[in-house]
């Protein structure tokens, strides 16, 4: 059989569904072990992808009617999973929620082969936009979906408000409409954004986007949390001491501290995107991007922290920072830099330490990103301080570290005008 034969025999029943036809009618996932688990034999593959498309609903066990699917080997650590979303019966198959049951199996051949643990499935990774919204942006030329500018509008809107008037007053400042969703008693339950011009139904409504939607940490109640007292006299020297006292204490946080200071330094991280100079403001854009997930640790929270208290000060500080980087020059910027590369990396540390795998890699990365916008001052580097202080480490995980931040490559940003990477183990 040719690729073409094959290609034609896999999409057949894609003409038989009864009902519209799905216009990404591709299902495609990789399945991949870490690179020092033991090579498994072509059978062992056979039953993981057997068993991962029972568990996304492609093909259960048993079921002459599934939809089609074949699997590629081309390498001895992952295989290629390619199904088409059409059931040879004409239906469609249900699919909701294969990335949750595709782990849930991942973990139980984890566990009866020996192989490398991933990490925690703990709904702190970004939302991406989903293809239609790629393809809507795309289609009006802008550089970005309207989920992702809501994204960055929100956190920096949340990063600076003192209380509910004040947040929903700056989302309006920046050009966004606001729906606030009252209770019974009128008092404020939730909030919905919209950017202007973005319109659905033949351009008949407005399309909304609830805080929860569009990250976890920016529902209501989440977006209370930060708000504190504004801070008066500040400049970015102060914020500079601030930051890296608070990098100290951070590694001597315990987990729920922690949890609670590291949220505070992706909301410094975010204002500090809003009001760096031209020059270096992509780059801190992309580190704060990076840093979302590790702002949002998995578990419970303190909003009691030393750590927390110190950055948000600085987050306050930040405000002013154009008027202060226009007085100091480059040389103001980048101690402010090198202050959030320390920062960054204590909450790589402190992630390390608690076993947060996921959100150690993405402070990795950011720091990695921040020492590249240092790098664009123009300015001699000053040596950075070492950090004192132990890391606590909680025992309630006991997975391996990830290694130290130094050497991490630099993730390139997506094209958002193209639709995400495969769904990767």
């Amino acid at each position: 059989m040719t690729l073409a034969d094959l290609a034609l025999f896999l999409d057949a029943p894609v003409e038989a569904l009864r009902g519209p036809k799905p216009i990404e009618h591709v299902w495609h996932i990789s399945v991949r072990n870490a690179p020092d688990d033991r090579v498994l034999s072509d059978a062992e593959w056979s039953e993981v992808a057997a068993t991962m498309v029972h568990a996304a609903g492609i093909a259960e066990h048993g079921d002459e009617q599934a939809c089609r699917w074949i699997v590629v080997r081309h390498a001895d650590d992952h295989i290629h999973i390619v199904a088409t979303l059409a059931r040879q019966d004409g239906r469609h198959p249900r699919v909701r929620g294969d990335i949750l049951n595709m782990h849930a199996a991942a973990r139980v051949f984890e566990a009866r082969w020996g192989l490398t643990e991933m990490s925690p499935l703990d709904r702190t990774a970004r939302r991406r936009p989903v293809t239609g919204e790629a393809e809507k942006a795309a289609r009006r030329g802008l550089a970005e979906t309207a989920r992702e500018s809501l994204q960055r509008t929100v956190r920096q809107a949340a990063a600076l408000a003192h209380g509910d008037t004040d947040f929903l007053d700056r989302l309006r400042d920046a050009g966004v409409r606001v729906r606030e969703r009252l209770g019974d008693d009128g008092a404020l339950v939730g909030y919905s954004v919209a950017l202007p011009g973005d319109r659905a139904d033949g351009g008949s409504r407005p399309v909304w986007f609830a805080g929860s939607t569009l990250a976890y940490d920016l529902s209501l109640p989440r977006v209370r949390e930060r708000f504190e007292p504004v801070v008066t006299e500040a400049d970015w020297a102060l914020a500079e001491h601030r930051i890296r006292e608070a990098s100290v204490l951070l590694g001597r946080a315990g987990q729920d501290e922690g949890a609670g200071d590291v949220a505070a330094l992706g909301d410094l991280l975010a204002v500090a995107a809003a009001h760096s100079p031209a020059l270096v403001r992509d780059r801190v854009q992309a580190a704060a991007d990076a840093f979302e997930q590790a702002a949002r640790a998995p578990g419970a929270r303190s909003l009691e922290g030393r750590a927390r208290a110190g950055w948000r000060a600085s987050t306050r500080a930040l405000e002013r920072a154009p008027r202060a980087a226009r007085g100091g020059g480059a040389a103001v910027v980048l101690t402010l830099l090198l202050a959030l590369v320390e920062a960054v990396e204590a909450a790589a540390a402190w992630h390390r330490a608690q076993a947060f795998r996921a959100q150690a890699k993405a402070a990795s990365e950011a720091a990695v990103l921040l020492r590249e916008a240092a790098g664009l001052t123009g300015a001699p580097p000053p040596g950075i301080k070492p950090r004192t202080g132990r890391v606590v480490r909680t025992p309630s995980r006991g997975l391996p570290g990830a290694p130290p931040v130094t050497g991490v490559p630099v993730r390139p940003r997506p094209d958002p005008g193209r639709p995400g990477p495969s769904r990767t183990r």
